[in-house]
């Protein structure tokens, strides 16, 4: 049973949460608007530069599901604490690195420590709030995380550009440093789901490099190598999966999927995030090249979506309280079906109002369907599994950004023959864009079908 805490604590636990939801999102995107500076300190090509983001990717998706199981077992609060204080003492040591190798693997420690909030920043709001007031709060850690996707490439570019690419690793200190405070101070309680049970060495030692494998192959999916590290990768996981289903005690419970409401939910997530992660930087492309517009006005029309999603998550989580999160996750996607048919239609000439309509109804349409889509697939799941499946929940998110990339890089590097684009290709390019948004729609309505199945599914049991 989980303690039942006053408001004041329950207030400091969202408070704590929120914030290290906001540094995961913030970092990786203030990174990726200091890496030309960072290239320039260091003189390094784009290959060694590329790297920087990619360590941290990868070690916040091969990392997350080993640390929702630590922390089902040794306390949520103890592996959130722990990846703070690692992620903090990492940004340090990455605002003074002497070079790009150990700044490669201080990114690499911040991602470490990224997996251990993330994976269990979910959990601990479900084990402090009952399930009749959690979607408001899901609502809540949302919206800082599109905050933090929002400010980060505002914030990191003012400090790059005023202060250095040095400073934005520095604003994470004393954040880092006030989270790390109001939890010993504020914080008294730890919840356990899985008390006494063991971790999952032999599991654990398999999954994280067939995760690196396959994500890293994604990346370099038209080299031999890369063809090899996805086989190698895909395999691993094939006997992760079969060790798993027999272990006593597997850091990936198969309990969570034997319900058909988590499956569902959870592939659900896969593709609306397969089917749209991509989406902003195609459309970044389009309006600088085809359009002509600058990287600030681009940039102010790219914040609509995430802006909306930070504004209208809170009360999208309240309302599936109320109502329950399915029916808002259905109309949800349903309205980011009609987003992708409608970028179909791009065209050279096409109306940046169109854009910017597009924007409205990609934010709306992900506000109504994240929160309520994870109250319902937490609300799903056993008090004891919590660590795990949180943690099951943020790799498929993760697997949907990287599953959306290969896909674009698939379909330009077919058509194109690469990413770089000159102007005697934009007719290519436009083709490229119709090819990648259409699979993109026909991907999120198989999870619309998903969404559709656990209402009717939820309907039945209610009867």
């Amino acid at each position: 049973m989980s303690p039942i805490l006053d408001k004041k604590s329950s207030l400091y636990i969202l408070i704590v949460v929120i914030l290290g939801a906001f540094l995961i999102p913030y970092t990786g995107s203030s990174l990726n608007v200091s890496l030309p500076s960072i290239g320039r300190d260091f003189g390094l090509d784009l290959v060694i530069l590329n790297w920087i983001p990619t360590v941290f990717i990868l070690a916040n998706a091969a990392l997350i599901l080993p640390f929702g199981r630590s922390g089902d077992i040794f306390g949520r609060k103890k592996i959130f604490t722990i990846g703070i204080s690692i992620f903090t003492l990492f940004s340090f040591l990455a605002a003074i690195a002497p070079s790009a190798y150990f700044l490669i693997f201080f990114s690499f420690m911040q991602g470490l420590g990224c997996s251990m909030i993330f994976a269990t920043g979910v959990a601990i709001l479900s084990s402090v709030f009952p399930l009749g007031s959690r979607g408001e709060f899901f609502g809540i850690y949302v919206t800082s995380v599109f905050i933090g996707l929002f400010s980060g490439p505002i914030l990191g570019g003012f400090l790059t550009q005023n202060f250095g690419w040095r400073s934005i690793f520095l604003f994470n200190i004393p954040l880092g440093l006030i989270i790390i405070f109001l939890i010993y101070a504020r914080i008294k309680t730890d919840w356990i789901g899985s008390r006494g049970e063991h971790f999952d060495i032999k599991g654990t030692l398999i999954y994280i490099p067939s995760v690196i494998f396959i994500l890293y192959g994604f990346t370099t999916v038209f080299t031999v190598l890369g063809k090899i590290l996805i086989i190698s990768g895909v395999s691993g996981i094939l006997l992760f999966l079969k060790l798993e289903s027999s272990a006593e005690y597997p850091i990936l419970h198969p309990q969570i999927f034997k319900k058909a409401v988590p499956l569902l939910s959870s592939g659900a997530s896969l593709l609306l995030n397969t089917s749209t992660s991509a989406v902003w930087v195609l459309i970044s492309l389009y309006l600088q090249l085809i359009q002509s517009i600058s990287p600030l006005t681009a940039g102010i029309i790219l914040a609509i979506q995430p802006l909306l999603v930070a504004i209208i998550s809170p009360f999208a989580g309240r309302l599936s309280d109320k109502i329950g999160g399915a029916p808002l996750s259905l109309i949800g996607i349903t309205l980011t079906v009609l987003g992708l048919y409608m970028a179909t239609f791009l065209e050279v000439d096409t109306s940046i109002i169109f854009i910017i309509i597009l924007g409205v109804i990609l934010g709306v349409s992900n506000a109504l369907f994240a929160s309520p889509n994870t109250n319902t697939f937490m609300g799903s799941v056993e008090n004891r599994y919590f660590g795990s499946a949180s943690a099951t929940f943020s790799t498929m998110i993760f697997s949907g950004q990287l599953l959306s990339m290969a896909i674009v890089l698939l379909v330009f590097s077919s058509l194109l023959g690469g990413m770089e684009i000159d102007p005697s290709e934009y007719a290519q390019f436009m083709l490229s864009l119709k090819i990648t948004f259409s699979i993109f729609t026909i991907i999120c309505i198989l999870g619309t079908i998903l969404i559709f199945l656990m209402v009717l599914k939820l309907k039945s049991k209610k009867n």
